[in-house]
């Protein structure tokens, strides 16, 4: 059980990850669908808290953007220096009220695996050990870099020392800190009050906290984790893609178990912030981010990318790319179609081969099946669009829109000249530049006569392969007509008296 005294939450984000070598910072990259400070903001609402403010320093303007972008009800604290874990936390100790008095839970910006049952538990584990500090530890293969746990006798925390400040004995220790507390407030104001900086890093600890508060004579506890990968940090890329790839191992075992197939989970990558139905297949090299939906039934791939895509039950979506699209149930795309944002395609609707379509309305069991731009339409149901078909939208100033209606049928090579307007049941013969409305049931034919000039080939492409190849085909055409004479001659004298 939690506590339910109320929760204040603080996330230290305010580092400057100089190991990133990027210009954006660090909490800011992103692994799973969302930036590392982002998992973390998202971790930390799961505790309902009071109270939600992430420390800002480097990058801050960027940072506060970012956090005002996926979460407005964020508070941001700013760290003017980098003066260590505690001063930190005393920055973001001033953006929750004096009078609070209830747990504080303090938690890193750049450990994206941490998950909220996690946080559940610790908070609980406080309270059960009536606990006026809890810190949350792993036990690891390399303690290297870590800060170690000091058991006391009683079994509560005796301490905390930072690797640097480590003697050898102290570096034998494989329990480790996680960087992840909750504090009683008034143990936390009162600790963070009386804090120095002589260490090795001449630094203002947070770790020194508990040092005081067991001074004091109040009860500071530890909650091992048995998943240490969840207070994993990130420092540089390296670091980053391990956790990328380990968030992806954990989102697609989870899926597995709630009945979604993965064909290939090496190949596959899906964003936490997708959501699939049971009896989905995913074939290899896909990757889904956003806000990509997948109901039952659906199949997706090979090689293909959603993103921010709808995608209805029964559907098949192969070998595309595609983002901000809705595709409806029982509905095919591809091989190689390219879904533009604002597409919609419906109920057993196809979008084949090498089509493009953008802010474009494909209504149930309309066909664009290959070759085909569709920009700014509206395709009735039922509709076919036949192959090299390309909706001309755009004049060279502003874009129109186009309209085929119901059960309406285009033929090949067609240009619709925005804004062309079908009604239904209507037909456009193949190879039409249409640039008039259609009426119900009429056909549009608007291309040149045909006409064809005998000899040209003989005069402008003489002595070439072609020239040979016609020479040729007129030689064996007048033998044929010949041997046909002659047989009519014969037949003629047979049928004679």
């Amino acid at each position: 059980m939690t506590s339910q005294r109320p929760v204040a939450v603080i996330i230290m984000a305010a580092g400057q990850g100089t190991r990133m070598k990027s210009a954006t910072p660090k909490v800011l990259h992103e692994i799973g669908g969302r930036s590392l400070v982002g998992h973390a903001v998202v971790t930390a609402r799961a505790l309902a808290p009071e109270h939600l403010v992430v420390v800002v320093g480097t990058g801050r303007e960027q940072v506060e953007a970012h956090l005002a972008a996926i979460d407005p009800d964020v508070r941001t604290a700013v760290q003017q220096q980098q003066l260590g874990t505690g001063d930190a936390v005393r920055a973001g100790l001033t953006a929750v009220p004096a009078d609070f008095d209830g747990a504080v839970v303090v938690t890193s910006g750049d450990v994206p695996l941490l998950r909220p049952e996690t946080l559940h538990e610790l908070i609980a584990e406080h309270d059960k050990q009536g606990n006026a500090i809890t810190v949350l530890t792993a036990r690891v293969p390399d303690p290297t870099g870590y800060g170690r746990i000091i058991p006391g006798d009683d079994g509560t925390v005796a301490g905390i020392v930072e690797h640097k400040d480590a003697n050898p004995e102290q570096r034998q220790i494989d329990e480790i800190n996680a960087g992840i507390y909750v504090f009683d407030a008034a143990a936390l104001r009162d600790g963070l009050s009386r804090l120095t900086t002589d260490n090795a890093q001449g630094e203002l600890y947070l770790t020194d906290v508990l040092a005081i508060a067991r001074g004091d004579g109040k009860r500071v506890g530890a909650y091992v984790t048995d998943d240490a990968m969840q207070t994993e940090g990130v420092n540089d890329r390296v670091q980053l893609a391990t956790l990328r790839a380990e968030l992806n191992r954990r989102t697609l075992d989870s899926l597995m178990r709630a009945g979604v197939t993965v064909v290939d989970p090496n190949t596959t990558w899906v964003d936490q912030t997708v959501t699939l139905e049971s009896d989905v297949t995913l074939l290899p090299n896909i990757q889904l981010h956003g806000a990509t939906t997948v109901a039952t039934g659906a199949t997706i791939g090979p090689d293909t990318t959603l993103t921010d895509v709808q995608v209805g039950a029964g559907a098949s979506i192969v070998r595309c790319h595609g983002s901000g699209a809705i595709v409806g149930a029982g509905a095919s795309v591809g091989p190689y179609a390219y879904l533009r944002p604002g597409t919609t395609l419906g109920a057993n609707g196809k979008i084949g081969t090498f089509v493009e379509t953008k802010n474009a309305s494909i209504a149930a069991g309309a066909k664009v099946p290959h070759l085909t731009y569709a920009g700014d339409a509206t395709i009735g149901e039922g509709a076919n669009i036949g192959a090299g078909t390309i909706f001309a939208n755009y004049d060279g100033v502003n874009k129109h829109h186009s309209t085929v209606g119901r059960y309406s049928f285009v033929g090949s090579n067609s240009v619709l000249v925005a804004p062309a307007n079908i009604a239904d049941g209507a037909y456009v013969a193949a190879g039409t530049a249409l640039t008039e409305a259609v009426g119900p049931g009429e056909i549009a034919v608007a291309r040149g006569k045909q006409r064809n000039i005998a000899g040209w080939v003989a005069r402008k492409r003489a002595g070439t392969k072609t020239a040979k190849a016609a020479e040729e085909a007129r030689a064996q055409e007048a033998a044929r007509t010949d041997k046909l004479s002659d047989t009519g001659d014969e037949a003629e004298r047979e049928a004679r008296p």
